[in-house]
C-alpha cells in the first residue's frame, strides 16, 4: 500500500513539474508568436476551459473504465496535445491542443486523488494528503526553474514536457494496485449553493481570474520587456514559494474563527500586494518580496472559500459542493487570461495590476458586507482548512464516511 501511494505521488510531482513549466513557458512562446492580445488571451485560457468542461465528465470515465485505465487515457491526451503543438503553430491548433490538455489534467488530478484517497487509510488521509500537496508545490516551483535553461523558440520544451508526463503514464501503469470504489454523489442545485455562500462563489471566481491571469501574462510581459528568463524563472518561483509558505499560518488562522474576516483580509492584502507591484522600485530586493507576498494571498484565497462553503453546508453535500466550486473556479479561471490580456494591451502590466487590485478588493468590500448582514456560519460540516493548490482542483474534498455509530467506515480494498 504505501508503494503504491508513493508511486501516485511521485507521478503527481512529474505531472505539476511539467505543469508549472509548460504554464510559464507557453506564455513566453505566444510573445514569439505575434497573434495579437485576443488570440493569445483565448489560447492561454484554453487550458482551463478544458479543465472545467472535463472536470464535468471525468467522473462518468472514471467509474466506466477504471482508474488504471482512465490514467493511461488521461495521460495520453495531454502528450497528444503537447506532441501536437510545435507541428500545429496556429491559433486554431493551439486553441484545441491546450483544450486537450486541460482536459486530460483534471482527469489525471480527479483520478489521483480519489485514489489515494480511497487507499490511504483514515487515519493516515491527513498525511498523504500532506505530503501530496507539498509534492505538488515544489514540484510547480522546480518547474519555473527549467524556463531560465531553455529556449522557448525551439521544441525542445514540449518534447521534455511530453516525456515527463508520459513517465507519469508509465509509473502508474506499472503499479499493481487494486481498483477503488468510488463513493457516490449527493446532488445538490447551484443555486442552493449561491445561496447559503454566496461569498465563496464570488470569492472562487475573483481567485481564478487572479490566478489565471497571473501566471499566463506576467511571464509573457516580462518577456516582452526583454527581461532575461534567468529572472523570469526567479520572478514565478519566489511567488509559488509565497503561496506554499503561506498555506500552513492562513489555514490555521481560519480554522480559529469566521473564515470571512480572513478570507477578506486576504483579498485587502492581495489588492494592496498588486498596487505596491507597480509602486515599488523596479529591482529585484524590492520586487521579489511583493511577489512572494503577491502569490502567497493569491494561492490562499481559493482554499479559504472552499473551506467556508463546506462549513455551510451539511456533511452529505460536501463532494457536491466541491465538484460545484471547481466548475464555477474553472469559468473565472477561463475568463482571466481573456480578459487580463485586454487590459493589458491597452494599459500595459500597470493596467493588469490595478485591475487586479480592483476585483479583490471588490470581493473584500462584499466580504465585510456579509459579515454585517449575516452570522458566522456554525460549521455544519466541520471541515477544517485544507491546503489546495489553485492552478489545480480540489478534487479531494469528500468526507470521511462513517457508520450509524460515527466509527470511520473501511474503505474498500
Amino acid at each position: 500500500m504505501p508503494v503504491q501511494i508513493g508511486t501516485l505521488i511521485i507521478a503527481t510531482s512529474l505531472v505539476q513539474l511539467a505543469n508549472g513549466f509548460f504554464n510559464t513557458f507557453l506564455s513566453l512562446r505566444l510573445t514569439t508568436e505575434n497573434f495579437g492580445p485576443t488570440l493569445t488571451g483565448i489560447i492561454l485560457s484554453a487550458y482551463f476551459i478544458g479543465y472545467t468542461l472535463g472536470a464535468v465528465g471525468c467522473g462518468r470515465v472514471l467509474r466506466r473504465i477504471g482508474h488504471i485505465r482512465a490514467y493511461a487515457a488521461f495521460a495520453g491526451m495531454v502528450v497528444i496535445g503537447t506532441s501536437a503543438m510545435p507541428i500545429l503553430v496556429s491559433p486554431a491548433g493551439w486553441i484545441v491542443a491546450r483544450m486537450a490538455i486541460g482536459v486530460g489534467c483534471v482527469g489525471l488530478f480527479i483520478t489521483t486523488e480519489s485514489w489515494l484517497s480511497s487507499k490511504a487509510a483514515p487515519e493516515q488521509r491527513g498525511r498523504v494528503f500532506s505530503i501530496y500537496m507539498v509534492g505538488t508545490f515544489l514540484a510547480l516551483a522546480c518547474g519555473q526553474l527549467l524556463i531560465g535553461l531553455l529556449k522557448v523558440d525551439s521544441a525542445l520544451p514540449f518534447n521534455i514536457i511530453a516525456a515527463l508526463f508520459a513517465l507519469a503514464l508509465v509509473l502508474v501503469s506499472g503499479t499493481r494496485a487494486e481498483q477503488p470504489a468510488l463513493p457516490g454523489d449527493s446532488s445538490l442545485p447551484y443555486m442552493e449553493l449561491v445561496r447559503q455562500a454566496p461569498i465563496s462563489v464570488i470569492g472562487v471566481v475573483i481567485a481564478g481570474m487572479v490566478t489565471s491571469a497571473f501566471y499566463a501574462l506576467f511571464p509573457a510581459w516580462m518577456a516582452t520587456n526583454a527581461i532575461q528568463q534567468e529572472t523570469i524563472a526567479l520572478f514565478m518561483l519566489v511567488a509559488v514559494l509565497g503561496g506554499f509558505a503561506l498555506q500552513v499560518p492562513v489555514g490555521r488562522l481560519s480554522d480559529r474563527g469566521d473564515r470571512r474576516i480572513v478570507l477578506a483580509g486576504l483579498a485587502l492584502g492581495y489588492s494592496v500586494a498588486a498596487i505596491a507591484l507597480d509602486l515599488v522600485p523596479k529591482s529585484l530586493a524590492a520586487v521579489l518580496p511583493v511577489a512572494a507576498l503577491l502569490g502567497g494571498f493569491m494561492s490562499t484565497l481559493y482554499p479559504v472559500c472552499v473551506a467556508h462553503a463546506l462549513d455551510r453546508m451539511p456533511q452529505d453535500r460536501v463532494v457536491a459542493v466541491s465538484g460545484h466550486l471547481i466548475l464555477i473556479g474553472g469559468i473565472g479561471s477561463a475568463m482571466g487570461p481573456i480578459l487580463g490580456a485586454q487590459v493589458m494591451a491597452r494599459l500595459d502590466i500597470n493596467g493588469l495590476l490595478y485591475f487586479m487590485a480592483a476585483i479583490t478588493a471588490a470581493l473584500a468590500a462584499i466580504t465585510f458586507w456579509r459579515i454585517k448582514a449575516r452570522a458566522p456560519a456554525e460549521q455544519m460540516a466541520e471541515r477544517p482548512f485544507a491546503i489546495i493548490d489553485p492552478m489545480t482542483a480540489p478534487i479531494s474534498q469528500e468526507p470521511e464516511a462513517t457508520e450509524a455509530d460515527g466509527s470511520p467506515r473501511p474503505l474498500p480494498a
